[in-house]
């Protein structure tokens, strides 16, 4: 059998934690996938998955295995389809899924741009603040914030925006502007409640580290609502600077406590696992990337 096609089922398997789940989504019976694995055990003379209570687990050796199958199975991907890039254009449709605000203030203003470029290709773009399933919903792409929750996504990361703890001038002249970490818990603060969010940060400075728990009267689940009370004063927040860019730039909104340090929000392109990264989507990921990392 083909190394590659034994390598494709094999992380199959691991990401799908089972035999018959694998089979299933490769269209298989279990036998089949069942000798597969045997096969190769059999070849490489090692023992690559083990039973559990919860299913099939890679052992030391099989997580090993598992990391380079994959990267030689999407280098392989990459190469046929840099084969078929070179001799067709964007066409079709593209399916994006991403956050509403992120996508209202950074991606939509620009997309005319990206238009313009590929003619005959059109999108699709799911905008909501949570995560959904990629391969259930038939999306090619997805750009997500913060750490991944699921190592077994095809994801990398285009951008980066510091953190700061933000508010407008108003609420800072009626609350006053902290001057250290620990004052925060004096202030009102608007609590994004979705994953990268919350109460509790962690803040450095140098050899200091500082945790910091914050309160207020007012709990979002959307980064639209964090916007909308923040600029009616409602109190201060902790969130990436990509949330109030244009309100800082123009002094409406300002960042305190510069001179500490909060964890950075990562921006990722996710992929659907299993499925070849198409060119369309690569081709807006590099447009996303060029939009938020501009040259100097």
């Amino acid at each position: 059998m083909d190394r590659l096609i034994e390598m494709e089922t094999y992380i199959r398997v691991v990401e799908a934690g089972s035999f018959s789940m694998a089979a299933k989504q490769l269209n298989l019976g279990q036998p089949a996938i069942s000798k597969t694995i045997a096969r190769l055990e059999e070849r490489l003379g090692v023992r690559l998955l083990l039973r559990s209570t919860r299913g099939l687990t890679p052992s030391d050796v099989g997580q090993r295995f598992y990391e380079h199958a994959k990267r030689a199975v999407i280098e392989a991907d990459e190469a046929e389809q840099a084969v078929r890039d070179a001799s067709a254009g964007l066409s079709g449709t593209l399916r994006v899924s991403a956050a509403v605000t992120f996508a209202r203030m950074h991606i939509l203003p620009k997309l005319p741009g990206f238009l313009e470029q590929h003619p005959d290709l059109d999108i699709d773009l799911r905008l909501s603040d949570s995560n959904i399933d990629l391969i259930v919903e038939g999306m090619d792409v997805a750009l997500r914030m913060g750490a991944l929750q699921d190592s077994g996504m095809t994801a990398r990361r285009i951008a980066q925006s510091p953190r700061r703890v933000v508010g407008t001038s108003t609420y800072f002249a009626r609350a006053g502007v902290p001057q250290t970490p620990q004052e925060l818990s004096q202030h009102q603060a608007i609590i994004y409640s979705q994953r990268g969010g919350g109460e509790n940060w962690h803040f450095r400075q140098k050899d200091q580290h500082v945790e910091v728990s914050l309160s207020g009267r007012v709990r979002v689940s959307a980064a639209e609502g964090m916007r909308t009370t923040l600029l009616a004063h409602l109190g201060l927040a902790v969130t990436s600077e990509w949330m109030f860019s244009p309100e800082l730039a123009q002094g409406e909104v300002q960042a305190v406590l510069s001179d500490w340090q909060l964890p950075p929000v990562d921006l990722w392109a996710v992929f659907p696992s299993g499925r070849l990264v198409s060119a369309k989507a690569r081709a807006f990921v590099a447009f996303v990337e060029s939009v938020l990392n501009p040259p100097d």
